[in-house]
């Protein structure tokens, strides 16, 4: 790749720039959950962002760990945390006494609608920065890489 005259280094690829978007939008979202009174971390968004902040069902443990693309050992030091803070709770699935079910505690549903919050408010700031047109157009391209896997 080329230098650019102007910087005198070599532009970053889209890999790159996107793992850095992702960076800086995740590391915003754990400020404004943070700032809500939540102590969270952020690896701790592995198992939020599987769960809905409006009425979020209970999940299996295995199906975080999957989702997550994380070892169900990793997933599960990261619920013994999760739970030690009081932010879910594990129960025992009825139709498979094995499995257990991941379910968010009030707590646990304060700090999702705190990061709903946060995520309303970058989603205004990616408006304001691109355009409503611009935004729109992010989400198309965006879903089209995803949708290529």
């Amino acid at each position: 790749m080329a230098t650019t005259p102007d910087e005198g280094k070599t532009p970053a690829n889209t890999i790159a720039m996107l793992g850095q978007a992702y960076s800086l939008l995740g590391f915003r979202i754990v400020e404004g959950v943070v700032g809500a009174g939540h102590p969270i971390k952020p690896r701790y968004s592995a198992v939020f962002g599987q769960f809905d902040p409006g009425s979020p069902p209970a999940r299996r443990a295995t199906d975080l760990a999957r989702g997550a693309g994380m070892t169900p050992q990793s997933m599960g030091e990261l619920l013994d945390e999760m739970e030690s803070l009081g932010y879910l709770r594990r129960d025992a699935d009825p139709s498979d006494r094995r499995a257990k079910l991941i379910s968010m505690t009030p707590l646990g549903v304060q700090a999702l609608q705190a990061g709903g919050r946060a995520i309303g408010g970058l989603e205004g700031d990616i408006a304001r920065i691109l355009g409503d047109r611009g935004r729109e157009e992010l989400r198309r391209l965006l879903e089209m890489l995803i949708e290529a896997g």
